[in-house]
Order: C-alpha cells, then sequence, then structure tokens
C-alpha cells in the first residue's frame, strides 16, 4: 500500500466486501507490475487519493462465489484486468465498450468504490472480490503467471490491433519496446503483420527480432527513418511519457494510423502541413471492454503467447518500480502474491 506520493510501498491490512449474490472472490495468484501503477502511485498524472493498493493485472484462484453465479465455480482460475465496474444501461456499455462508460466506470484501484464507499483496492494484495461480469475466464493449461499482464498490456495492444485490422501483408511499426510494446509486436506477428521496432535501446534488438520484428530501428537513425518514409499502414506507441511524434508521422503511408497507448502527456512536434498533405491520421486509445479482454486471453491462451516476465516477490516492489523506469526489465514484472 503507497500512504503518499512519495511513501513508497509498504504492507498493510485492508478489508474487502463480503461476497454478495453477483460476486466473486479469488485468492490472488499473480499481479503483473504496469508502468501506470509507477505513474498512479507518484501522482505523475495530477495528485492522487491515498492510501493506494495499485495493480490491474491479477490472476487468481476462485475461492467463493455468490449465489446467481454461473460462470465460475470454486477453484476456477480468474483474471481482472482494468475494471471492475460500469453503469451498464449507457450506449457504450451496451456495446460491450465498458471502458468508455458514459456514466462513470470504476478502475480497479484508485477509484471511488461505488459498492463498499472508499476506494477501490488493485491486485497487489492475497485476495478480492469482484462482480461475475468483470472476471474473465483464464483457460486451463495457461502460463499464469505470463498470462497477467495480458490483462492490461495485452488488451491494451490487442484492442488497436484488431479496430485498424492490422492483417498478413501489412506494415505496422512499433515504438517503444517495453512492458506494452512487447506485446503489440506479439500479437502484430501472430495476425501476420510484417513488423518493425523502433526503439531507444540497442540493447533490445535481440529480444525484438526474436519475438518476430522484421527491423529494429533506433530513434536516432535518421538515415533508416528517411528510408521508411511513407512505408507504414500501422504504428502502435506505446511509450509511457511524452515524446517528439512528427518523425513518426512521416513513417505513414496515405490514409494510415498512428495510435498512441502509452504516452497520456500532450504530443510534441504535430506538424499539420505535413499530416494533413498525406491525410495521416493520429488516434488514441486505452484498454477495452471486457469481451474484447475475454477475446484477447482465448487468442493468447490458443496460440501459447504470454508476457515476458520476470516474477518477483512483494518486498521486491519498490525496487521493481525504480527499474521500471530505468528501462531495466524484459518486460514485465509480475508479483507472485503466494509468497505474501
Amino acid at each position: 500500500m503507497a500512504q503518499s506520493a512519495t511513501s513508497g510501498l509498504a504492507p498493510a491490512e485492508i478489508n474487502r466486501r463480503a461476497v454478495g449474490p453477483n460476486d466473486v472472490h479469488m485468492q490472488i495468484l499473480y499481479s503483473g507490475i504496469c508502468h501506470s501503477d509507477i505513474h498512479m502511485t507518484r501522482s505523475e498524472w495530477g495528485q492522487m487519493s491515498y492510501p493506494m493498493v495499485p495493480g490491474h493485472e491479477i490472476i487468481g484462484r476462485v475461492t467463493a462465489v455468490g449465489a446467481n453465479v454461473t460462470k465460475f465455480k470454486v477453484g476456477d482460475i480468474g483474471g481482472v484486468g482494468c475494471l471492475v465496474d460500469s453503469c451498464g444501461t449507457c450506449v457504450e456499455c451496451l456495446n460491450d465498450r465498458e471502458h468508455a462508460c458514459l456514466n462513470g466506470k470504476t478502475l480497479t484501484y484508485a477509484a471511488p468504490d461505488k459498492v463498499s464507499g472508499g476506494l477501490t483496492f488493485g491486485g497487489y494484495s492475497t485476495g478480492i472480490v469482484v462482480t461475475e461480469k468483470f472476471v474473465i475466464r483464464i483457460p486451463p493449461g495457461v502460463n499464469l503467471a505470463g498470462m497477467a499482464p495480458i490483462l492490461c498490456a495485452g488488451i491494451t495492444t490487442f484492442s488497436p490491433l484488431q479496430h485498424w485490422k492490422a492483417s498478413r501483408g501489412q506494415k505496422v511499426g512499433v515504438i517503444g519496446l517495453g512492458g506494452l510494446g512487447h506485446m503489440a509486436v506479439k500479437l502484430a506477428v501472430a495476425k501476420g503483420a510484417d513488423v518493425s521496432v523502433f526503439t531507444t535501446t540497442p540493447g533490445k534488438r535481440e529480444s525484438a527480432i526474436q519475438m518476430g520484428a522484421k527491423e529494429v530501428v533506433l530513434w536516432d537513425d535518421a538515415e533508416a527513418m528517411e528510408r521508411l518514409a511513407s512505408s507504414f499502414d500501422l504504428l502502435v506507441a506505446a511509450v509511457p511519457k511524452a515524446f517528439e511524434i512528427q518523425q513518426f508521422m512521416n513513417l505513414l503511408k496515405t490514409d494510415a494510423t498512428l495510435v498512441n497507448v502509452g504516452a497520456l502527456e500532450a504530443l510534441n512536434g504535430f506538424n499539420g502541413m505535413l499530416n494533413n498533405t498525406a491525410r495521416r491520421n493520429l488516434s488514441g486509445s486505452m484498454i477495452g471492454g471486457i469481451a474484447e479482454t475475454q477475446e484477447v486471453v482465448d487468442y493468447c491462451a490458443a496460440r501459447n503467447i504470454t508476457a515476458d516476465i520476470e516474477l518477483i516477490k512483494p518486498e521486491q516492489i519498490n525496487e521493481a518500480f525504480d527499474r521500471v523506469v530505468g528501462k531495466d526489465v524484459k518486460f514485465r514484472f509480475v508479483i507472485d502474491m503466494t509468497a505474501a
């Protein structure tokens, strides 16, 4: 639990609500560390409310179910991503876009808890109670720790690849090879696209090639950037902080799109003349609805796609946060909550 933006995380006892008729209680087995957990606990996206228990890449074993629950039974494995509730009645919810709920979605942590009051507490904990609708079925036989990041990093990159119809023969670029970016590479390769990776870290070249990337380009390689101008059908920007964007917009074909799934700050350097002439598109995407999250979990399970992870114990979380910021992880930390 974080008590403030500067406190770091420390053990604490929290209370979970009683299991209601539509609820599932899970013993948390694994919880991924998303870069957004760091932004949130450190109030880097604006002042947050505390205390805070982060974590929205949760894999757990069902230990109790409410009387109305039909999707799960005790002993099943379930997952919880970034959402635990929404209004269920607006046009977005009715179209399986709960993440865009017009009346206020409930995030897995640091959000007003409409059921219990106070704030929601996330997956850096030993147990959680969630309404059945917002629990994802985890297929048997998968690597559970490696599946945890699919519930955020996976859906965040899968959704734009689906929406912009990435497919065989298309040229897809991934900007940034971290927790999000490495999932974008794996998923785009699985769809048959010719994938290029743009990174600032030369040491990640080998990993990108092993994942199926055809080419790895350093951001400061001006010759390569000029050679690749106007050649991409889709670019997925998975960089967690703002960056100069026009050098990548220049890589798009006419009518092609760069979709930002990482930085939530203002993106710098957009040139109207250069982009308007070629009718290039800049868009954004954030996670996905519950149905699409189930879809990406099933998609990955069927193709044996998991995140590349480093498994840690709860007492290593603060160190892991610093290592993520320092780009010292390939490519996602996952906390073994059974070691708590």
